[in-house]
């Protein structure tokens, strides 16, 4: 990590996170419910999970915004300790400036990870931008950080391991665990 990304890290307090191609591989799967409905079905990342979990242990305010409607979602983030969980939300501006309203916090307090161009009007905005491996070009050339891993494959997990060691967290959750 460069000086800036550090500092940059150093001062977030909320990190905010599209969805499909963060969380996921941004692969889309249905099946047939009892019902005969379609369900849409996600695949989720366990380390992605549990290193949210620690986020929010360490005082990290979680948030996502999608695009799109999934009780998969919605549970998911339920399940990791996700405060602010905005779905259906192409436009995502107002809902970045509704939560910094909420947490009454600036701009350059705020992480978001995005893979797609609904993405980059939140990701010009804040004060550490990530895109995932698997992003669009256009989208990573504007990004202060490009994870190693792609979405749905441990790139939230990259990111806040970054975060917390920049924060000086790291070596708690390490601590804990009995690793050296």
């Amino acid at each position: 990590m460069t000086a800036d990304i550090i500092e940059r890290a150093r001062k977030i307090k909320l990190l905010l996170m599209d969805v499909d191609g963060v969380w996921t591989d941004g692969k889309l799967h249905y099946t047939v419910g009892p019902d005969g409905a379609l369900e849409e079905t996600k695949a989720f990342d366990s380390q992605d999970g549990i290193a949210l979990r620690w986020a929010g242990w360490k005082g990290l305010r979680l948030g996502i915004i999608s695009g799109r409607d999934s009780r998969a979602t919605e549970f998911r983030a339920r399940q990791v300790g996700v405060k602010y969980i905005y779905q259906g939300h192409i436009e995502k501006i107002p809902i970045l400036e509704e939560i910094l309203a909420a947490e009454q916090i600036a701009l350059e307090n705020v992480a978001y990870i995005g893979d797609d161009l609904t993405d980059a009007i939140v990701m010009k905005r804040v004060g550490l931008a990530i895109a995932t491996a698997n992003a669009r070009s256009e989208v990573k050339k504007m990004a202060h950080v490009v994870t190693e891993r792609p979405g749905g494959s441990g790139a939230v997990r990259e990111v806040i391991e970054m975060l917390l060691k920049a924060q000086g967290s790291w070596q708690e959750i390490l601590d804990k665990y009995g690793v050296e």
